[in-house]
């Protein structure tokens, strides 16, 4: 790639980043290609569809969610205290761009979602959440990877949907580890 295709290429994945955080997920590709510089055709031809360019987008998305969970399973506290903190990292790591509590959460365990590489991800990493949790006998049996991620899911929904800061978030995450702990 040229430099200047990839300069563009970059200022458009900048540019994308912050509109969908503003605006959701659904914003106008035509608006973030004005607001890059660049005209439609050059936003098409590096990403022909809205999901290429939500996939580059959440790229350093992903790097994020892994060190996020490397940091957490070095939590030194008991397990109420250590799943109430990784479902704050959860929803905060979901909640980046206006909408994206929503679309993250519906699309967790659709194998054909056009964001089903990234959720995989998520559900990897939060697999070694309940790992480090099982290891520890703290979980209730039933529970696994991918119903922690839809119930913290509802609750970042509910709060990116209403407005409401981590102190009004938090008692409900609280709640949810404490059904979830034996």
């Amino acid at each position: 790639m040229r430099a200047d295709a990839k300069r563009n290429r970059d200022r458009i994945v900048e540019v994308a980043r912050e509109v969908f955080r503003e605006r959701g997920y659904d914003a106008s590709l035509d608006d973030i290609a004005k607001r890059a510089g660049v005209g439609p055709g050059t936003l098409y031809r590096h990403f022909p569809s809205r999901d290429a360019l939500l996939d580059a987008v959440m790229q350093a998305w992903v790097d994020r969610v892994t060190d996020a969970t490397d940091k957490a399973l070095v939590y030194e506290g008991s397990p109420r205290e250590f799943l109430v903190s990784w479902f704050e990292t959860y929803v905060a790591l979901i909640s980046l761009h206006k909408g994206g509590p929503a679309k993250i959460t519906s699309a967790m365990g659709v194998e054909d979602s056009p964001i089903a590489t990234k959720t995989r991800v998520l559900l990897t990493q939060t697999q070694r959440v309940v790992d480090h949790l099982r290891a520890q006998g703290a979980l209730r049996d039933d529970i696994d990877a991918l119903q922690l991620c839809r119930l913290a899911g509802g609750v970042a929904v509910v709060a990116d949907q209403g407005g409401l800061d981590a102190d009004a978030t938090r008692p409900l995450l609280t709640v949810l580890a404490d059904g979830l702990l034996r």
